[in-house]
């Protein structure tokens, strides 16, 4: 059963934990066993903790034994991304500065997972700092692609979407402020989604008032997305920022592990370019891909025209935000161990020490003028879809795509600005599995919907997601 467990969806585990059919300390064992399998090749998870990870499954058995009520993750094995606290274990950033560090409390979304029953196993690779859509760092290395262990597996949340991919666990928690739950879906041919501001709230400690970045979720399928959202979503005391609604809003029908319907998505209004019109250069076996989604859309009776919002301020503000951001949490760092941070970090952060009173307010009202268009753009349309990444996944040896389609790039953010240019406007997004080139690589399509609207932007992915059924084709080892 071991090997069968390997593909069930964390729904299913979860039922099946649940249900007496299989115990946590089972599933724990089958998925340290796949840790050992396949993690010498991929270099995903890179920090564990075998013993605590079996008390706490042992635990959860006595608990389904007794007849306890738990929560909806309960006995369930997951490793956490490597920029989430995890209390008592490790959690170095990718970063040499950070690398013997163990915070003594959990991140929020952290936190609300263990609440639900989650059992900790270990740590996720990410790049240093998590800047940057490629998964390497001094301490760990590289982590690569399962689909073809010559190329990336993007990032930052890369880690993440290996072990989603390569039958580790079926769900996982990430981040993003530029695309890193996104980008590594898309490379890894899972699901990432990019929630609504205040979802899963910024709280104090910290900086509650924060928007660019967010916690969030990859799985195998938009369902398990879903489930995941229900836990660890809702309001927080100490997150002014919240959004009221509480994470039982992801409960539908249609997630259920035994729904069965026909995808249909009769009368949505959909705007769909790949490229944003010409805006962005895409590879050209990606944007056929990607443009291939249209006929998707049309057949489950959406609307579909070309129409997009106008992005002429969306780079201002995410780039401002992003220096500012970056200078926020790792400028002391700067100052006092330069020589020890990579330099794309150290870019960014001189980017906003550089920074002027007059750069810093016309960024917020750029910002409002591109709230205002958002609003104008989605009180026509539901969605926006467009591409994920801008290029397949690229050999693990670089550092960033240098160009594409001969478009030479200033910066290594340039290559994601599909991703950026999203993160700017504050809208929920979420990448689904699109289809594969030639070769074999994944490519996933970009979903957008107003701020707010998460669960409808789940449902229209989980359409999409049913009607092409691309989510089910793993890689081999």
């Amino acid at each position: 059963m071991s090997e069968e467990m390997l593909w069930w969806s964390t729904r299913e585990l979860a039922g099946r934990i649940a249900a007496k059919e299989v115990s946590a300390r089972e599933a724990l064992q089958a998925h340290l066993d796949r840790i050992d399998e396949v993690n010498p090749v991929l270099n995903a998870v890179v920090t564990r903790d075998d013993e605590a990870a079996f008390a706490r499954a042992e635990a959860a058995d006595a608990a389904t034994a007794r007849g306890e009520s738990f929560g909806a993750l309960h006995g369930v094995p997951m490793t956490h991304k490597d920029t989430h606290d995890t209390a008592g274990m490790r959690t170095t950033w990718g970063s040499p500065l950070m690398a013997d560090r163990v915070p003594e409390s959990d991140a929020l979304i952290i936190g609300r997972l263990k609440a639900a029953g989650i059992t900790t196993t270990g740590k996720t690779n990410v790049p240093e700092f998590a800047a940057g859509s490629h998964t390497f760092n001094e301490v760990f290395g590289t982590t690569v692609n399962p689909f073809d262990r010559t190329k990336s597996a993007s990032g930052s949340s890369g880690g993440v979407g290996a072990v989603l991919a390569a039958g580790i666990q079926a769900s996982g928690d990430g981040s993003d402020m530029g695309g890193s739950l996104r980008s590594p879906a898309s490379f890894n041919n899972v699901v990432g989604l990019r929630p609504s501001n205040g979802r899963i709230p910024h709280v104090r400690p910290g900086n509650p008032y924060a928007w660019l970045a967010q916690s969030g979720f990859m799985a195998r399928t938009v369902a398990d997305v879903a489930l995941l959202m229900s836990v660890a979503s809702g309001p927080h005391a100490s997150a002014p920022g919240s959004i009221l609604e509480p994470g039982g809003v992801f409960d539908l029908p249609e997630f259920a592990l035994d729904a069965h319907r026909s995808p249909d998505l009769s009368g949505l209004r959909v705007g769909f370019s790949p490229d944003l019109g010409g805006l962005l250069p895409v590879e050209t076996e990606v944007e056929a891909i990607v443009a291939s989604a249209a006929q998707v859309f049309g057949s489950l009776g959406a609307h579909v025209d070309d129409e997009i919002p106008n992005f002429a301020d969306a780079d201002e503000v995410f780039n401002v935000r992003r220096a500012l951001d970056f200078v926020g949490s790792w400028g002391e760092l700067y100052e006092a161990h330069p020589d020890q941070i990579k330099e794309s970090v150290r870019w960014n952060i001189r980017m906003g020490l550089d920074l002027t009173g007059a750069e810093v307010a016309s960024a917020e009202t750029a910002r409002a003028r591109l709230h205002g268009e958002i609003d104008r753009y989605f009180a026509d349309h539901d969605v926006l879809v467009l591409t994920t990444c801008q290029v397949l996944p690229f050999d693990a040896d670089m550092e960033y795509p240098t160009q594409i389609n001969g478009v030479q790039l200033d910066n290594y953010l340039d290559w994601m600005r599909a991703l950026c240019l999203i993160s700017a406007t504050g809208c929920p997004a979420i990448s689904v599995p699109a289809g594969f080139s030639d070769s074999g690589l994944p490519v996933g399509v970009q979903i957008v919907a107003k701020p707010g609207a998460d669960v409808e932007l789940l449902r229209v992915a989980h359409a999409f997601e049913a009607a092409t059924g691309h989510h089910v084709r793993h890689p081999e080892f």
